[in-house]
């Protein structure tokens, strides 16, 4: 932390809470914002997984590769194009709206009307066909066929986290605030806002366990359901609320947003076409390096994830009981991600900077990765082991695969995503908006795709997830590597650019001053004139 702002709030303040009082008005709303934002997020991301894995037929883990590539990914490019198509049209306020509400009218359909038909609309005798017809490889394949409505309410939870939380939030977020807020802001943003990974994780795991109270012939996965999706949709609505309100009552207050800067970002708002946008990334290395830090990110995760996720299925069989995991693994990680947040995130930002800040998450994955693939490997070296710890070889798989998930969403939410969305603000108008949602949308599809692209041809060539282990965790570790030398490049980019924008905006209020100071001096003059003629 600087001396200055330790100086202004005092040496505990400064760590946990560097915020003045008229700040609150701009950052309480933000953070309700992020912490229903979030609480989506959990819910949305516990229950796909349920439905995709355990719930649909003839379907599991094997299934998620091939749903990223071929469904996620073009629903991504779809609607990054959309997307762009209406920046240019709408105001931002109305480009919000437009893009939260098909989410809200989807998941509410879902549970009311897909979900309780599914058996009348998915394909069942046409899959059999097929899976008569082509090897038993293309199982994944063929399941997403088969629950065509759970594959694309996959789809749009796995759209839900780039769109809302990183296009929508975030964008919000890079326009309304300053280089040196953000330094504050952006740390207590992740770490009030996953307050809500434990209240969400709380909701999905009470509302799993239901089943206890239902007779065997009741559908008590259907009720559970009911209630996430209702939670899902009121989140919707007062998001949109919340949203109108900060526009309203804190982006007019001079404090925060001056009317100068808000009409100087209405002149900004550019008008390029999607080609222009694609051809501007390609000449920034700066962006390149953001992209490359995503889609890394993106493979690393997709390819732990899929393997972890496998010998979860084979421990928890049943809809509820894997939810109810599910449930559970959020919770803790919302507890570990809020005392990396107090404790690390903002702490890590300030005292050793951005660019070792950047480095921390991907030594992360390295640690915990290796950690799991080891064990996964090797376990059955370990049998005189497992058996004086009282449990058995599958647990302890998951255990491992959910300290290392819990570590890598941990240290994404206090250091990855912070640290990532610093790098938009000192950029222009033009990278925020099409820039980010190139990135932050197709970027991150790319590199979850990328990791289920890798992981279908191991699958294809292997035959299983557990024949392909040993290459995905040599797949992992140049994954990291190349991570880590784009991290490093992108902070040299970085605090040089941040350098450049801050004597800019020197220059400015010197020019501004000196302005102001010539125009006092005159009007004195002129006053001074009248005085002498009285």
């Amino acid at each position: 932390m600087s001396q200055t702002q330790t100086a202004e709030f005092g040496k505990l303040r400064s760590i946990f809470w560097p915020i003045h009082a008229y700040e609150l008005k701009k950052l309480l709303p933000m953070l309700f914002l992020f912490f229903l934002i979030l609480f989506n997020y959990t819910i949305l991301r516990d229950t796909k997984d349920t439905l995709i894995v355990v719930t649909a037929t003839g379907s599991g883990a094997e299934a998620i590769p091939f749903l990223k590539v071929w469904g996620v990914l073009p629903f991504a490019m779809l609607f990054m194009l959309v997307y762009s198509k209406l920046s240019n049209k709408l105001s931002k306020p109305a480009l919000f709206y437009s893009t939260i509400v098909p989410f809200i009218i989807f998941f509410g359909l879902f549970s009311t009307v897909l979900y309780p038909l599914r058996d009348v609309l998915h394909p069942h005798a046409a899959a059999d066909r097929l899976q008569e017809i082509l090897p038993a490889t293309f199982k994944g394949l063929i399941a997403i066929f088969r629950n065509w409505t759970f594959s694309l309410f996959y789809i749009m939870s796995e759209l839900w986290g780039s769109v809302a939380l990183s296009l929508l939030f975030w964008g919000f977020a890079n326009d309304t605030t300053k280089v040196s807020e953000s330094k504050r802001f952006y740390s207590l943003f992740g770490m009030g806002a996953n307050f809500s990974l434990i209240i969400a994780g709380w909701c999905v795991k009470t509302l799993s366990d239901m089943r206890s109270r239902y007779t065997a012939d009741v559908d008590s996965w259907q009720i559970s359901l009911n209630w996430l999706m209702a939670l899902v949709v009121v989140s919707g609505f007062i998001i949109m609320g919340l949203y109108w309100w900060i526009n309203r009552y804190v982006l007019t207050d001079p404090r925060f947003v001056p009317l100068t800067e808000q009409k100087a970002k209405k002149k900004e708002k550019p008008k390029l076409s999607m080609k222009e946008s694609f051809l501007y990334l390609l000449r920034s290395k700066y962006m390149g390096y953001i992209a490359v830090l995503v889609i890394c990110y993106g493979v690393c995760i997709n390819l732990v994830e899929v393997t972890w996720k496998s010998q979860l299925k084979l421990q928890y069989p049943s809809s509820n009981d894997y939810n109810s995991f599910m449930g559970l693994f959020s919770q803790i990680t919302g507890i570990v991600t809020i005392f990396m947040m107090l404790f690390v995130g903002s702490n890590v930002i300030r005292k050793l900077g951005w660019t070792t800040a950047a480095l921390l998450t991907p030594i992360v994955l390295l640690v915990t990765g290796g950690a799991f693939f080891g064990f996964v490997i090797f376990r059955d070296n370990l049998a005189g082991i497992i058996s004086h710890l009282g449990t058995t070889p599958l647990m302890l798989a998951v255990i491992f695969g959910m300290a290392q998930n819990i570590m890598s969403k941990s240290s994404k939410y206090s250091l990855f995503d912070p640290t990532k969305e610093m790098a938009y603000i000192p950029l222009d108008q033009e990278a925020k908006v099409k820039g980010k949602a190139a990135v932050d949308v197709v970027g991150a599809r790319l590199g979850k795709a990328g990791g289920s692209l890798i992981q279908q041809g191991l699958i294809l060539g292997l035959g299983s997830i557990a024949a392909m282990t040993p290459y995905v965790g040599t797949i992992l570790l140049v994954m990291i590597l190349v991570w880590m030398a784009s991290a490093k490049a992108l902070g040299k980019r970085f605090v040089a650019l941040t350098e450049e924008k801050e004597k800019e905006r020197q220059q400015q209020e010197a020019q501004a001053a000196a302005a102001n100071l010539t125009e006092t001096l005159a009007k004195n003059s002129v006053q001074g004139a009248e005085v002498t003629r009285t």
